[in-house]
C-alpha cells in the first residue's frame, strides 16, 4: 500500500489555502516574480495531460523561486470566449454562458487539485462583463488613435464555422479549428492596424529570452524585405500602378508584369477582347487559399489582360498579365517579371513563350539568380550589387517613377467575426455621424443571453432588434450597434495586464501598479502561439505604451515552450483515437505529486514524448521508497543525539552526494531541465539508501542533510514534502524555508574511487587519496591482493596512470 495518498493532498492543500500560504505580497514589489502560464480554454474535456505538463513543471520552478527569496505572483483565469462553446451549443442546445461557467467550476476544482501556488484572488475570466468592458475599451482606444479601422476586403471564410478567420487562423488552406478548407469572400470587416508596428515588433526581438525558433517564427511572418517602389504607367492611359522589388538592378530585364487577379486595377485595365478569360480566370483564383498560390511546386498560371505597362527606365511596353501566384495581400499585389533572373518568372515565360532577356553577368545558364555585374543595361552597365541598386534608384527618383522602400509580409490583424460567444465590437453606426464609440460610460456593451445563433452566414447579433436599435450618443438619433463580435484573440491579447489589478471596477488597469508589476518574468505556453497571440500581445503592449497607459514596451521578458504529450500510441492525443490520457484516475491512484514528477521525468520538457503507464508506477515506488527511508531515520531526524564537528568516511560520501544534488538540482531546475533535477534526487536518494543508517554515526549531521532533501523535493513533490517536514518535526512550511545552497568545498573529494585493470580487464577498484603523486598510486595498485593474485609470476612491462580514474598494468 502506498504511503502517499490523496488524503495528504486534500490535508495540505486546505491548510495552504486556510493559512493563505501563497498570498502575493504586493507591498514587496522590489524582488517580485510574475510566473504566467498561457491560460486554458474552459472545454467540456476538462483538464487532459497537457494542461498538467504546463501547469504543474512551470510551479515547480516556481516554488524553486520562491525558496529563493523571491516573491511569487502566479495567476490563473480562463480565455472564455471563442468557437468552442459556441459550436458545442449549437450540437447539444446548451447555451455558450451555461456551459462555459460550468466547464469553469470544474477546472477550477481540478487546478486547485494539482496543489499549485496560483493565486485565484486575481483571477480573470474573459467572458465576464468585468474583464470585456476593459477589451471594449482597448478597442475604442485603438480606433480613436487610428489603429483599429474598417474597410470592405477579401477574408478567409471558413463555410463549416460561418465565420471569417485571421492569416493566422488558416493552416495549410485550412481552418485551425475544423479543419475545412477555407474559401474567400468580400467583406465589411475590422482590422487592428498591427503593421504600424512591423517594425518595432523586430527591434527588441533579438534581446528577448525567447526559444530562437520562436523569435526566427516571428521574424519571417513579419517578412521585413529592404527594397524599392518602382511605379509602371499602363499604356494608352491615365493609370498606374507600383511594384515592390529587392532586384531593382534588373529592371531593364523585364519583359513583362503579373498582377494578382483580385487587384482592383485588374478590371480597369482588361480589354474587352480578354474580359471573359480574365473573368473566369478571377473566379478560379477565389477557390484557392493563399498558401496554394504560394506553393513553390504548383505550377505557376496566368492570363493576359490585353494592356501593356511601360517600363520607366528604358520606356519599353511590355505585357500586363493576371497570375494567382501573385497576393494582393503583399507587396502592392503587383510584380515585374525578370525571367532571366528569377525562377518562378522563368517557369512563367517558358509556359507562355514570354521574352527572356538577360542583363546580370555571371553563370552559364538561366535563370541566374545571383547578384552580378550589370548589361545590356545602358549606362548603368558595370555596376553591381548595393551600387547598381543605390544608381537605378537615384535615376528613378528624378524621373519621380521610384524610390527605396522596406516592405513587410505582415497584414493588419482582422478582428471581426460573425459569431455569438464573443465580445461585441463597441462601435455605433449613424446615418449622420458615421461610425461612432461607444462612451467609456456606456461599456461594457453586454452580450445578449437570448439571440439565435445557429449558424447561417450572418452575424447572430443581427438578429436581435433589441441589442441592434440604439441611439447615436452623439447626436441622439436612431441608429445601429455594430453586430459582429471579437477575435478571442483581442481578449487574451492583455489578460497579463489585468491580473494584477484585476478587481479595479474604474480602470482596465493602474498604470503605476502595472509599470512595477511587469513585465511578466516567466511566460510558458505551446509553441503554436508564435505567430498568433504572442505577436498581437506585444502589439498591444507597445500601443498601450505610445498611448500613455504603460512605460514598457515588451510583455513577456522570459518565454519557455512546453512540448506535446502523446497518446500511449505515440500519437497526438484525441478522442477519436481512444488514446487521451485524463489526470484524475492516476491521482486518484498515486496523488498528484506522482502525477507530476512523472511528466517532470519522464519527458524532456521542451520536447514531450509519449505516454507511458509504467512511468508512473515507476514514480510511485520511487516516493514509496523515499518514505521508508525516510521513516528509517525518523528518531535520529527528530531527536539527534551526535554532533561530531569532523565528518568520517560514509558521511562524507553522504555529505557529497547532498551539496552535489543541491548544485545539480538548483541548475537544471532554473533552467527547465526538469528530467535531469529528479534524476539528481535519485542519486541523492540512492546516497542516503547506502549511508543512512549504521555507517552515518553523526545524527545531527544526518538531519541536516535529510532536511536538504526534504527542501530539495518540495517543488517537486508539495504535498509530499509538507509531510515529511511536518513529520520530521519542523514548523510550518517548508516553502517558508530558504532553498539550501551547495558547498563548494564538499564537491573536492578527500578520496576517489579508481579501477585497476590489467591487460586492461578490471581486477579491483579502490579508493586512494586525491593527492597521492603518480608513483604512489603505481605503488598502491601493485600492492593490492586482487593485483597481485592476477599478475603472480609475470613480467610487469609498463603502468599506466590515468588521474581520478584508472591504472593499466600491462605485464608479459
Amino acid at each position: 500500500m502506498s504511503f502517499y495518498n490523496t488524503k495528504i493532498d486534500e490535508k495540505w492543500q486546505k491548510k495552504w489555502e486556510d493559512s493563505n500560504l501563497y498570498k502575493f505580497d504586493e507591498n514587496n514589489l522590489d524582488n517580485k516574480l510574475y510566473v504566467l502560464e498561457m491560460f486554458p480554454y474552459p472545454s467540456g474535456s476538462k483538464l487532459h495531460a497537457g494542461h498538467w505538463f504546463n501547469y504543474g513543471p512551470v510551479d515547480s520552478w516556481a516554488r524553486m523561486k520562491r525558496m529563493q527569496g523571491y516573491n511569487v505572483f502566479q495567476p490563473m483565469g480562463f480565455d472564455a470566449f471563442g468557437l468552442p462553446a459556441e459550436n458545442f451549443a449549437i450540437k447539444t442546445g446548451i447555451h455558450p454562458k451555461d456551459s462555459t461557467e460550468k466547464n469553469i467550476e470544474t477546472m477550477e476544482q481540478q487546478l486547485k487539485a494539482m496543489g499549485t501556488m496560483f493565486n485565484w484572488e486575481n483571477e480573470v475570466v474573459t467572458c465576464s462583463p468585468e474583464y470585456y468592458k476593459w477589451t471594449q475599451w482597448i478597442f475604442v482606444k485603438l480606433f480613436e488613435n487610428g489603429l483599429a479601422y474598417r474597410k470592405n476586403a477579401p477574408v478567409n471564410w471558413c463555410p463549416s464555422c460561418n465565420t471569417v478567420l485571421a492569416n493566422e487562423q488558416v493552416l495549410d488552406g485550412a481552418c485551425e479549428r475544423c479543419s475545412t478548407e477555407v474559401t474567400k469572400k468580400d467583406l465589411t470587416q475590422w482590422f487592428f492596424k498591427i503593421t504600424d508596428y512591423a517594425e518595432q515588433l523586430l527591434e527588441k526581438l533579438d534581446d528577448l529570452d525567447w526559444p530562437e525558433k520562436t523569435k526566427a517564427m516571428q521574424k519571417h511572418w513579419i517578412g521585413k524585405s529592404i527594397g524599392s517602389e518602382v511605379t509602371f504607367k499602363v499604356a494608352d492611359s491615365d493609370l498606374e500602378f507600383n511594384v515592390f522589388t529587392t532586384r531593382v538592378d534588373t529592371l531593364f530585364g523585364v519583359t513583362y508584369v503579373v498582377i494578382a487577379p483580385e487587384n482592383e486595377i485588374v478590371d480597369k485595365i482588361t480589354t474587352d477582347e480578354f474580359k471573359t478569360l480574365v473573368d473566369e480566370y478571377k473566379e478560379e483564383a477565389k477557390k484557392q487559399s493563399d498558401i496554394e498560390r504560394q506553393s513553390i511546386t504548383r505550377e505557376k498560371t496566368g492570363v493576359f489582360t490585353g494592356a501593356y505597362a511601360i517600363n520607366p527606365i528604358n520606356g519599353r511596353k511590355v505585357p500586363i498579365w493576371v497570375g494567382d501566384y501573385v497576393l494582393n495581400t503583399y507587396g502592392t499585389g503587383c510584380v515585374m517579371a525578370v525571367p532571366a533572373h528569377d525562377e518562378r518568372d522563368f517557369a512563367f515565360a517558358t509556359k507562355y513563350n514570354l521574352p527572356i532577356e538577360r542583363v546580370i553577368e555571371g553563370g552559364d545558364s538561366l535563370p541566374y539568380v545571383e547578384y552580378g555585374k550589370m548589361m545590356n543595361s545602358d549606362e548603368f552597365d558595370g555596376l553591381s550589387g548595393d551600387e547598381a541598386k543605390a544608381a537605378v534608384v537615384k535615376k528613378l527618383e528624378t524621373m519621380t517613377l521610384g524610390k527605396g522602400k522596406v516592405n513587410y509580409r505582415l497584414r493588419d490583424w482582422l478582428v471581426s467575426r460573425q459569431r455569438y460567444w464573443g465580445a461585441p465590437i463597441p462601435i455605433i453606426h449613424c446615418d449622420k455621424c458615421g461610425t461612432v464609440p461607444v462612451p467609456e460610460k456606456d461599456l461594457p456593451v453586454m452580450l445578449p443571453y437570448d439571440v439565435e445563433f445557429s449558424p447561417d452566414g450572418k452575424s447572430p447579433l443581427s438578429k436581435s432588434e433589441d441589442f441592434i436599435n440604439t441611439t447615436c450618443p452623439v447626436c441622439g438619433a436612431p441608429a445601429k450597434r455594430d453586430m459582429d463580435t471579437l477575435d478571442t484573440f483581442v481578449c487574451s491579447s492583455w489578460y497579463y495586464l489585468r491580473y494584477p489589478d484585476n478587481k479595479n471596477s474604474d480602470k482596465a488597469f493602474d498604470s503605476e501598479t502595472i509599470n512595477k508589476m511587469l513585465p511578466v518574468d516567466m511566460y510558458v505556453g505551446g509553441p503554436e502561439h508564435a505567430c498568433m497571440h504572442l505577436l498581437y500581445a506585444r502589439f498591444f503592449t507597445k500601443a498601450l505604451r505610445d498611448m500613455g497607459y504603460l512605460n514598457f514596451d515588451e510583455p513577456f521578458l522570459s518565454l519557455r515552450h512546453q512540448g506535446l504529450i502523446l497518446g500511449p500510441d505515440g500519437l497526438k492525443m484525441s478522442k477519436s483515437k481512444g488514446n487521451t490520457i485524463s489526470p484524475d484516475d492516476y491521482i486518484k491512484e498515486f496523488g498528484s505529486d506522482v502525477f507530476r514528477m512523472y511528466l517532470m521525468f519522464g519527458f524532456d520538457y521542451t520536447e514531450g514524448g509519449a505516454w507511458s503507464d509504467d512511468g508512473v508506477k515507476s514514480i510511485g515506488r520511487f516516493v514509496d521508497r523515499i518514505e521508508r527511508i525516510l521513516d528509517s531515520c525518523r528518531e535520529e531526524i527528530n531527536n539527534p543525539k551526535n554532533n561530531k564537528a569532523t565528518l568520517d568516511k560514509a558521511e562524507k560520501e553522504l555529505n557529497y552526494m547532498r551539496h552535489h544534488a543541491i548544485k545539480a538540482v538548483s541548475e537544471d531546475t532554473a533552467k527547465f531541465q526538469f528530467n535531469t533535477s529528479i534524476a539528481r534526487l535519485m542519486e541523492f536518494t540512492n546516497a542516503l539508501s547506502k549511508y543512512a543508517g549504521e555507517d552515518i554515526k553523526n545524527s545531527s549531521f544526518l538531519k541536516e542533510t535529510i532536511l536538504d532533501f526534504i527542501k530539495l523535493i518540495a517543488p517537486f513533490a508539495p504535498h509530499f514534502a509538507e509531510e515529511q517536514w511536518e513529520l520530521s518535526g519542523m514548523s510550518y512550511s517548508v516553502f517558508n524555508e530558504k532553498w539550501p545552497t551547495f558547498d563548494s568545498k564538499a564537491l573536492i573529494k578527500d578520496e576517489v574511487e579508481i579501477a585497476i585493470q590489467v591487460n586492461g580487464k578490471i581486477k579491483a577498484k579502490v579508493n586512494i587519496a586525491t593527492g597521492l603523486t603518480e608513483d604512489q598510486i603505481k605503488e598502491a595498485a601493485l600492492d593490492n591482493d586482487d593485483v597481485k593474485a592476477s599478475i603472480e609470476g609475470k613480467e610487469v612491462k609498463k603502468v599506466i596512470v590515468v588521474k581520478g580514474r584508472l591504472v593499466n598494468i600491462v605485464v608479459k
